[in-house]
């Protein structure tokens, strides 16, 4: 774990989509496509932001979510919705975006397929994620009802999740899929999370999930 503080969440959002553009930019010299894999919520925003009008290769950039709220994509609490509010516009629109969202009553009915069209584009080359007080990161919360399932070795690519709290079901990618990326980046802010993430460092998966991509993140910190 390597963790950077800074002075303020505007230096840190604005240093943290430099560091991205020039892990993509680098992935990009070395192959024809690559992957970039984002968290919703609303922290990222300012990094998508900055983001959208770098000058890269976009079109041979594939976007997809770390875990999805299952709602349509128009929905308020939709984290595509915010992806492509946020990061898909200006020179970022040419990049190609792969929903974890389907229309289908339930997850479970369509997760093959949304695995499917993920599959290919790993391991994933520049991975961005958040993280909660709870120490849960994408959708692997404490007490969810498949975390152990999605913290398996065999784990597939995508699980089904239902959480505590969590007013819909999500999709996620499991943790062997997080913990195989090339390049991981946690973002956090404030004291609370600072404080999470300390213990997040001697507790199990399955009480802190964070712990399963922290080895090799570079985390981002702003109070």
């Amino acid at each position: 774990m390597n963790l950077h503080e800074y002075p303020d969440r505007e230096l840190m959002m604005m240093a943290l989509a430099d560091r991205i553009a020039a892990q993509l930019g680098d992935a990009l010299r070395g192959k024809d496509r690559v992957t970039l894999c984002v968290p919703g919520g609303t922290t990222p925003g300012p990094v998508f932001d900055t983001l959208s009008d770098v000058a890269l290769d976009w079109d041979r950039v594939t976007v997809f979510l770390s875990d999805e709220r299952w709602v349509p994509e128009d929905h308020e609490r939709s984290n595509a919705r915010l992806v492509r509010e946020r990061l898909l516009r200006n020179r970022a629109a040419a990049a190609t975006f792969l929903s974890l969202y389907a229309d289908a009553p339930q997850p479970e009915d369509v997760i093959d397929d949304l695995a499917r069209a993920i599959e290919p584009h790993l391991p994933i080359d520049v991975l961005l994620l958040g993280m909660g007080a709870d120490m849960h990161t994408a959708s692997l919360f404490p007490g969810a009802d498949r975390l152990a399932d999605a913290l398996a070795d065999d784990a597939p690519i995508l699980v089904p999740m239902r959480a505590p709290g969590a007013p819909e079901p999500r999709v996620t990618l499991s943790a062997p899929v997080l913990a195989g990326a090339m390049h991981t980046h946690i973002v956090i802010t404030g004291q609370d999370k600072r404080e999470a993430l300390e213990r997040a460092r001697n507790l199990p998966p399955e009480e802190a999930p964070v712990a399963v991509v922290l080895p090799e993140a570079e985390i981002h910190w702003a109070a």
